[in-house]
């Protein structure tokens, strides 16, 4: 994979995430506080907010974008000053609060590009909604995750529509209730970590096959194929959800990207998304 270079796209001035492109087009987003484990606060959130908006809106020059942790963690959940300061704010302070979480791993689960978080050391509560917002986690497997919450008094309300997603209700309910820690075997085997790794070495080596794989596939039928997810999850198998699907092929194949596709293979030659 190229070396990622600094863009544009990124603020200088803004450290504590930071934004690098490579040439190519793998955007690597880093949590930088590593002396506080990568904690979130307010400045946090809205960092990552308005760089998964800005990616948002660039997937002519981004086709993958990787979520990774500065320092020995992925990132350790709530600062703990700011969840202090959230004690004595009021309720409809604590509300605008929460909306901004949780409006931050909508722009991160909408993003139209691959998306891969690549876990190591601590990803607690908020660090570990982040796992399941993205399409891929990869987890070494000695992390340390744990949805913390209830051992405070509270609940991981904000990353629940995610973590359920991601491992489903009987999982959520019991992780959820005894915040009981788990480590990267474990979320494997639940399904929050789709594939662990011995070290963050072989973060390295997974992040340029993801990489490859995002590359060998045509960006807006990547898009379209996680919508295709949405679209079905949870929803009886009728007519109606089998006229969907129909509309959702024959668009694809009626598409520029489709068509390119189809003749590339009969022709035996690579499709014009793949760049040497």
């Amino acid at each position: 994979m190229s070396e990622p270079i600094e863009t544009p796209m990124a603020d200088p001035v803004d450290e504590i995430v930071t934004l690098n492109v490579t040439p190519g087009g793998v955007a690597i987003v880093t949590l930088n506080r590593p002396d506080r484990h990568n904690a979130f606060n307010a400045d946090v959130i809205a960092r990552l907010s308005d760089i998964f908006e800005t990616l948002r809106a660039n997937t002519d020059e981004v086709r993958v974008v990787f979520l990774r942790g500065a320092g020995r963690s992925f990132s350790a959940g709530a600062d703990l000053e700011w969840m202090k300061a959230a004690a004595d704010w009021t309720h409809a302070d604590n509300v605008e609060d929460a909306k901004g979480l949780a409006h931050m791993l909508k722009r991160l689960y909408d993003l139209p590009q691959l998306t891969c978080a690549l876990v190591h050391g601590a990803a607690m509560g908020g660090g570990a909604g982040l796992m399941a917002a993205c399409d891929i986690a990869i987890a070494t497997q000695d992390a340390k995750i744990r949805f913390s919450e209830v051992r405070l008094g509270l609940t991981p309300a904000t990353i629940s529509p995610f973590v359920v997603r991601a491992i489903g209700p009987r999982w959520a309910r019991a992780l959820f209730a005894t915040g009981e820690g788990f480590d990267g075997k474990f979320a494997h085997q639940i399904g929050l970590a789709q594939y662990i790794v011995e070290d963050e070495a072989g973060l390295e080596t997974m992040m340029d096959h993801i990489a490859k794989l995002a590359f060998d596939a045509a960006p807006g039928a990547v898009k379209d194929a996680k919508d295709l997810v949405d679209l079905v999850y949870g929803e009886e198998i009728t007519d109606s959800v089998l006229s969907k699907t129909a509309h959702a092929i024959s668009d694809r194949r009626t598409s520029a990207e489709g068509k390119e596709g189809l003749d590339a293979f009969l022709n035996k030659r690579k499709p014009s998304w793949i760049v040497e």
